[in-house]
C-alpha cells in the first residue's frame, strides 16, 4: 500500500511564504508523477501543481502561476510546494498526490483529478488577511 504525508501546513499572513513537504512511503511498481491538489471551505477540489519523475516537467494552475514551485526532493519520492506572495484565496487543505508514470504526460494529465492514483490526508494552509 502506498502512503502520502504531507507537512509544513500552517497560518500565514498575507504576503507571506510556506513550504509545503509530502514524502511517499509503501511499494510503487513503477515511477510516479507528483502534485498538489487543494480544497478551500465551500468550493471544489482544485488542482494546483504537478511535476514528472524525472523533475524536469512542471504544471501549474493559472492562478498560482509565478507565485508557486513545485521540485522534487533528491530522494524521487519526496516534493515540496513553496508557497511565495500568499493570498487570503489560497486557505484551503492542501492535498499531496501520486501517479505511477515516468513520462511528462503523466504529470500533465493529474490536472484531472480522477487520474491520481494515491492522495495524501491533507495539511491546512490558513492564511489572514
Amino acid at each position: 500500500q502506498v502512503h502520502l504525508v504531507e507537512s509544513g501546513g500552517g497560518l500565514a499572513q498575507a504576503g507571506a511564504s510556506l513550504r509545503l513537504s509530502c514524502a511517499l512511503s509503501g511499494r510503487t511498481f513503477s515511477d510516479h508523477a507528483m502534485g498538489w491538489f487543494r480544497q478551500a471551505p465551500g468550493k471544489e477540489r482544485e488542482f494546483v501543481a504537478s511535476i514528472s519523475w524525472s523533475g524536469g516537467n512542471t504544471y501549474y494552475a493559472n492562478f498560482v502561476m509565478g507565485r508557486f514551485t513545485i521540485s522534487r526532493g533528491n530522494v524521487k519520492n519526496t516534493v515540496y510546494l513553496q508557497m511565495n506572495s500568499l493570498k487570503a484565496e489560497d486557505t484551503a487543505i492542501y492535498y499531496c498526490v501520486a501517479r505511477e508514470g515516468g513520462s511528462p504526460t503523466t504529470a500533465q494529465i493529474m490536472g484531472d483529478p480522477t487520474t491520481v492514483d494515491y492522495w495524501g490526508p491533507g495539511t491546512q494552509v490558513t492564511v489572514s488577511s
